[in-house]
């Protein structure tokens, strides 16, 4: 998708997600510039949103992924996300939620 990366991640309950995506978009950010993917200069946007899911779950989460860009012609990604937080009951504050890429 040209606004979001879906990662589906197996951690081990000893792992730091925040230090695991710091890397993740630090190391991506880095490869994406010197391979000059884009124009101008790559930067993610800040944070990142994560759920865990029980591994009865993982092919309905594997089906969601594969099937993202049918889902996304409908809603927008940031559309199905407050969605997702407002179905699970998930506080956030408006400011902090990214912006849709114009």
């Amino acid at each position: 998708m040209h606004d979001h990366v879906h990662l589906l991640i197996g951690m081990r309950p000893v792992q730091s997600l925040s230090e695991l995506m710091k890397q993740v978009k630090g190391d991506s950010s880095s490869w994406i510039n010197k391979t000059n993917l884009v124009r101008g200069r790559f930067n993610w946007q800040e944070g990142y949103g994560a759920f865990s899911y029980s591994k009865c779950q993982l092919p309905t989460v594997i089906n969601y992924i594969k099937n993202q860009e049918n889902h996304h012609q409908k809603k927008t990604f940031r559309s199905a996300y407050l969605s997702m937080l407002d179905e699970h009951e998930v506080e956030y504050e408006a400011q902090y939620i990214f912006q849709d890429i114009i």
